[in-house]
């Protein structure tokens, strides 16, 4: 797979994933937490969803310090890279599970932290291969020494120092406050749904 190839793949992933997010969403108006808006289970899910989100937008701007402008282009192996070889998608997946949680229901943030991740497994494979490619035997013994996904903080290493490029950091957070856009989001659908303008097709705790 070459650098462009590569280019496509992603363009096509990044179209793929807009349109099942809003296939998602388009679901979500029929649905709701069991849980009582009122009640402090369901407050609390809430709560917790903010939580993942904000861990997410930290965690996503603080990869963007080790990687910012060098994926594809070197193997990157300190920071975050020293404990699994996504972070970006790993944080990506805490806020998933917490634009779920924001529904209120524990169901639905697992449910989203699943999908996120099967999407993100794939891509990785894809990822992977084109950099087994690129950087050959070095790669490798990343890749054998630092799991894919899941974290061994034991891994940890950091850099003595980092080149940083600002505009790289205020995008990524600027695109990690989009996980924020949930929340007007539930309260809407919470809203139409005890109207009764949306139907309740389902209840799920």
């Amino acid at each position: 797979m070459s650098p462009n190839d590569l280019s496509r793949f992603q363009h096509r992933r990044r179209v793929a994933l807009a349109i099942l997010i809003a296939a998602v969403l388009v679901a979500l108006l029929f649905v709701q937490s069991a849980l009582p808006a009122s009640g402090n289970h369901h407050g609390y899910i809430e709560a917790i969803g903010f939580g993942l989100i904000f861990v997410a937008i930290l965690g996503r701007t603080w990869c963007t310090l080790y990687i910012g402008g060098r994926k594809s282009a070197e193997i990157v192996s300190e920071g975050p890279y020293s404990v699994t070889r996504n972070p970006l998608y790993v944080f990506s997946t805490i806020g998933a599970a917490g634009v779920g949680a924001l529904s209120g229901s524990v169901t639905i943030a697992a449910a989203f932290a699943v999908l996120t991740w099967a999407s993100f497994h794939y891509v990785t494979l894809v990822e992977e291969d084109y950099l087994k490619r690129t950087f050959g035997e070095p790669y490798l013994r990343y890749l054998g020494q630092v799991p894919r996904f899941f974290p061994n903080l034991r891994l940890f290493r950091d850099s003595e120092m980092l080149t940083v490029r600002p505009k790289n950091i205020y995008n990524t957070f600027a695109d990690g406050l989009v996980f924020l856009a949930a929340y007007p989001f539930f309260e809407v659908v919470e809203y139409l749904q005890h109207s009764g303008v949306v139907p309740v097709l389902l209840r799920v705790y």
